[in-house]
């Protein structure tokens, strides 16, 4: 199955790698394509695990479109985007 969550502070390269790498840890996770124009990420997994997708997403900076962008939201999306930048 394929989700796609829409999300805030995508803003480079760096961000999406650091995206990819972080869903690709979820269990049955099989792909991850980020978008950077729409700030769309398309998951593929074989199990339901929707909600771990949104929470790690959260976690590194990039909550649901919709959801709250705290302060804390966008500074971890700066420091995951610098580190993205540099593993990349």
């Amino acid at each position: 199955m394929t989700t796609t969550v829409y999300i805030e502070n995508l803003k480079c390269g760096g961000c999406a790698a650091t995206i990819k790498k972080g869903i690709l840890g979820i269990q049955s996770v099989s792909d991850v394509e980020i978008d950077l124009e729409t700030s769309e990420v398309k998951v593929s997994h074989n199990e339901d695990v929707v909600n771990s997708i949104k929470e790690k997403l959260s976690k590194l900076g990039y909550p649901e479109s919709g959801d709250k962008n705290t302060v804390l939201h966008k500074a971890k999306s700066f420091v995951s985007c610098a580190v993205g930048r540099l593993e990349k």
